[in-house]
């Protein structure tokens, strides 16, 4: 479901192994960034009239509450599928993506879900 030799991964997967405790995973077939819960995905789905479409180079994130309004009205995020009813966001990425922006979606996702030893880790 993915190609480990896409550059686009090698730049989200370096940004994801420099927090701290991050490991990488493949799960459900993609790769997926974690420490003791999962933080990102390369790649997600949706379904659109019962068709999956799929999104092969993309971040599949936690955005944080107070920030997901404004990403759902911004018409490059998504909702995947199985995740999304979890607060979840999805990201298409491209040559164009501010990686800068996707280091901070990585970084909050992580903020999210990492134990708080390893986010008091990230802020020293």
């Amino acid at each position: 479901m993915f190609d480990p030799d896409d550059p686009l991964l090698a730049r989200v997967r370096a940004m994801a192994l420099a927090l701290p405790g991050a490991d990488e995973k493949v799960s459900h077939g993609r790769p997926a960034f974690f420490t003791k819960k999962v933080f990102a995905y390369y790649g997600g789905a949706i379904r659109n009239d019962g068709v999956w479409v799929q999104h092969e180079q993309a971040i599949v994130f936690l955005p944080g509450p107070d920030e997901r309004p404004a990403l759902e009205a911004d018409p490059r995020f998504w909702v995947p599928a199985y995740l999304g009813p979890s607060g979840w966001l999805g990201l298409d990425l491209d040559e164009r993506t501010d990686l800068g922006e996707v280091a901070e979606l990585l970084e909050d996702s992580f903020r999210l879900t990492a134990p708080a030893r390893l986010v008091a880790a990230l802020d020293r």
